[in-house]
This record gives C-alpha cells, sequence and structure tokens, in this order.
C-alpha cells in the first residue's frame, strides 16, 4: 500500500476536517506537524501555490484544499462513504458544502476584527447560523447525513469546537441558550463520536494561541 502522510497544525480546523475522514475511513496515516511561522521545505514544495496546511500526500503525490483532498479519499477508499451514492443526495451535500466554504469565514471576521467589521461579520455569522438551523438540519436526524456522519458534518466541524474558542476570546456570542436547537443539538452529537472527540485540539491552548494571535493582527491591522 502506497504511504498516506499528511502536513497540518494543529489549531487548524482544516487539517482537522482531513484527519477525522481519515481515521472514519481506517485509513493509516503519518502526520507531519507543521509549524506555520516557519513551514517546511516539503510543505512549500507540496504547495507552492498557497503554501498551507492541510497537504496530504499519497504514493508520493500532494492533494491540496482541504474538501478537495475528502473528495479524494472518498474516491480512493470507498470504505464509509462521505458522499452519498445517490445522487440528488450527493449533490445536496456539496451544495450545504459550498455554502460553508462561502460563509463560513464570517465567524473568523469576528475573530479577525473589531468595531464596525466586526459586528457586520457577527450578522453575517449568525445568518449563516439561521440558514442552518431552518434549512441544512431541519428534518435531519442526528446529523447532516441523517445517522451518520457525512461529508457535509466534517466541513462544519469547525462550528462544533472552534466557534466557542472564537466567542470567549472576542466576547460575541452566536450560540445563545435559547436559539438554535438543531445546532446545538447536532455540535453535541457531533463531538460524541468517539473519532471525533479523540481528535480534537485541547481548548485551553486553542484558548492560549488565539487569544496571542488575535492580538498579533489587531495590532498590526
Amino acid at each position: 500500500m502506497e504511504t498516506v502522510k499528511l502536513y497540518g497544525a494543529w489549531p487548524s480546523p482544516f487539517s482537522y476536517r482531513v484527519i477525522w475522514a481519515l481515521k472514519l475511513k481506517g485509513i493509516p496515516f503519518e502526520y507531519i506537524e507543521e509549524d506555520l511561522s516557519s513551514k517546511s521545505p516539503q510543505l512549500l514544495q507540496y504547495n507552492p501555490v498557497y503554501e498551507k496546511v492541510p497537504v496530504l500526500v499519497h504514493g508520493g503525490r500532494p492533494i491540496c484544499e482541504s474538501m478537495v483532498i475528502l473528495e479524494y479519499l472518498d474516491e480512493k477508499w470507498p470504505q464509509q462513504p462521505l458522499l452519498p451514492s445517490d445522487p440528488y443526495k450527493r449533490a445536496e451535500a456539496r451544495f450545504w458544502v459550498k455554502f460553508g466554504e462561502d460563509r463560513g469565514p464570517s465567524v473568523w471576521m469576528i475573530y479577525r476584527t473589531e468595531g464596525e467589521k466586526q459586528e457586520k461579520a457577527r450578522r453575517d455569522a449568525l445568518e449563516m447560523l439561521t440558514i442552518l438551523e431552518e434549512h441544512g438540519l431541519n428534518g435531519k436526524k442526528k446529523f447532516f447525513g441523517g445517522d451518520n456522519i457525512n461529508i457535509v458534518d466534517i466541513a462544519f466541524g469547525g462550528i462544533a469546537h472552534w466557534m466557542g474558542v472564537i466567542e470567549e476570546i472576542t466576547g460575541v456570542k452566536l450560540i445563545e441558550d435559547n436559539k438554535f436547537p438543531l445546532l446545538k443539538a447536532w455540535m453535541h452529537n457531533f463531538k460524541e463520536v468517539s473519532f471525533i472527540n479523540e481528535n480534537l485540539p485541547n481548548r485551553e491552548k486553542m484558548v492560549a494561541f488565539f487569544r496571542a494571535r488575535r492580538s498579533m493582527i489587531l495590532s498590526s491591522a
């Protein structure tokens, strides 16, 4: 079997998307932690366009961008499929993945900004969460994929763990106690799955890291 390597970084939710998919499918892999302040020659060689993690290397050939990697894994290792077999349901899943890629950055803009820009990002993020609550999860079972995790759950995995850290650091509350009951139930169910729960970064470590990084971002703005 050709070797599988993953170049990632522990604070990156995009790296964890790939880790979760590899664990779900039971694919053996070697994990290489990257220092994003001093990127390795290997990372720059494998991803010269964006110079970012994650990068999956399979048999010496690199695949970049987390959602592209997930589709590659699903085609190469069809066990425990991430995408539904039905063409309509597969298209529906890809729609919600695209929605997350388009709207998800609003949560990170809350983290990266302050003042009016942060308020706009807050409104955008709440709109995204409302749409997920009313249309993405409405009528579903435990997960976006029904009874089992699929590619949409993994795409939105950052909401389940990273968003709470952003709320704590910025003081901007998105998931209020009496709002988003379906989304809150999904977050709980998602983090209860063993291969997710066992592969999450330490929250205290994340808070310290992202708080220091936010200070640097705002001071250089």
